[in-house]
C-alpha cells in the first residue's frame, strides 16, 4: 500500500493575507482596477499579491484576456471559500468590539407598542444613555426573564403577572381614528350613526393578547344597534389597522397615545369629541423582582418619564 505523502511545512502553511485579500477583492469585483482602489494600493500591488498566491497554488487564478479578468476552475473553487472566511473575520471583529453584556439592554414589547410609541422615542433613550446598548424584539408571548434572555418587558393586560414586578405605565383606551378625507366628500363623518356609511377596520382577537374594545362595544356603549359590525378588513396588530385608516380604507378603534403624533401631524382625525371607550386593561412594564440590572431600572425609569412628559403635553391620554 502506497503511503500518502505528509505535507512539509511549506506545503501546509497558509498563504499570505495579502495576497488572499487582494484575490478575495479580485474576485468578487472582477476588475483589478475596483480591488485596488477598495484596498487603497496600485492595480500593480493587487495583480503582484494574486500572482503570488498563483504561485503557491502552481496553477492560475484568473483567465486574462485584455483587460478583463474570469475565474479559473480552481478560482471559482478559492473565492467562496475566503468570502466566508472574511466574512467570519469581520462578524469576529464585531464580536470583540461590541459593548460588553453588561452594558446590553434586551426588551420585549408587543409589535404595535414598538411601532406606534416606543421607536419614535427609543432614540432618546439613547441619546441620554450612550453607555446602554438597547436590543427590541416586538412579541406578545410572556417574557422569559430567565438566562438574561429578556431584561425589561412591556405587555398588555391586567398587569397581574405572576414572578415578576408589574407597574402600570400607559392608557389603553381606545376612539375612532381616520384619515381627514373622511371628515368631508359625500358622505360626511359627523356623529357616531354616521358610521353605518363607512368602513369600520377590525382588530382581530390574538390568543397571545387580553381582548381589546371593538367596534360592537363602542357602538353599544352609544346605543347604535344597526350598524353591521361583521363588516370591514381584519387586522392582527393595532399598528396596520391605524396604517390602514391613514390611508383613507376606513375607520379604526386605537388607543389615543398610539396616534397621537398622527393626529398632531395631521395624517389622522379623531372624529367625535366623546369617542373614548375605556377599558380594564393598559401597558405594565415588567421587570425582574430581584436581581434586576442597572440598566433595565435606568430604562424603566426613563419609560415612566416619556410617559409623564407626554401626558402633561396632553398628547398621551383621552
Amino acid at each position: 500500500m502506497t503511503r500518502r505523502k505528509t505535507p512539509s511545512a511549506q506545503e501546509s502553511r497558509i498563504p499570505p493575507l495579502n495576497a488572499l485579500k487582494a484575490f478575495e477583492a479580485a474576485a468578487r469585483r472582477l476588475n483589478i482596477t475596483r480591488a485596488a482602489e477598495e484596498l487603497s494600493v496600485t492595480p500593480g500591488a493587487v495583480s503582484q499579491q494574486i500572482r503570488i498566491l498563483e504561485e503557491h497554488a502552481g496553477a492560475p487564478l484568473f483567465h486574462r484576456e485584455g483587460r478583463q479578468i474570469a475565474l479559473t476552475e480552481l478560482g471559482a473553487e478559492l473565492y467562496p471559500l475566503l468570502r466566508d472566511g472574511f466574512d467570519y473575520l469581520k462578524r469576529a471583529g464585531d464580536l470583540l468590539y461590541r459593548p460588553e453584556r453588561r452594558h446590553a439592554l434586551s426588551i420585549s414589547v408587543p409589535p404595535s407598542f414598538a411601532a406606534k410609541w416606543l421607536a419614535p422615542r427609543i432614540a432618546r433613550f439613547s441619546a441620554a444613555h450612550p453607555e446602554i446598548e438597547v436590543w427590541m424584539s416586538a412579541d406578545m408571548r410572556l417574557a422569559d426573564f430567565s438566562g438574561g434572555r429578556v431584561d425589561v418587558a412591556v405587555r398588555y393586560g391586567r398587569g397581574d403577572y405572576s414572578g415578576v414586578r408589574s407597574e402600570y405605565l400607559l392608557n389603553a383606551d381606545v376612539t375612532p381614528v381616520c384619515a381627514p378625507s373622511l371628515m368631508a366628500g359625500s358622505r360626511p363623518l359627523r356623529k357616531a350613526a354616521d358610521l353605518a356609511q363607512h368602513v369600520l377596520i377590525h382588530l382581530r382577537p390574538s390568543e397571545l393578547e387580553e381582548p381589546r374594545p371593538d367596534w360592537g362595544a363602542w357602538l353599544k356603549a352609544r346605543g347604535l344597534s344597526d350598524i353591521d359590525v361583521q363588516a370591514g378588513p381584519r387586522f392582527d396588530q393595532t399598528a396596520l389597522a391605524i396604517e390602514a385608516a391613514a390611508h383613507g380604507q376606513g375607520v379604526a378603534l386605537a388607543p389615543y397615545a398610539f396616534v397621537a403624533d398622527d393626529l398632531a401631524a395631521g395624517r389622522l382625525v379623531a372624529p367625535f369629541a366623546d369617542g373614548a371607550l375605556t377599558t380594564d386593561f393598559a401597558y405594565h412594564v415588567l421587570i425582574k423582582r430581584s436581581g434586576a440590572t442597572a440598566a433595565a431600572r435606568t430604562f424603566v425609569t426613563w419609560l415612566k418619564d416619556e410617559v409623564r412628559a407626554a401626558a402633561e403635553a396632553g398628547v398621551d391620554d383621552l
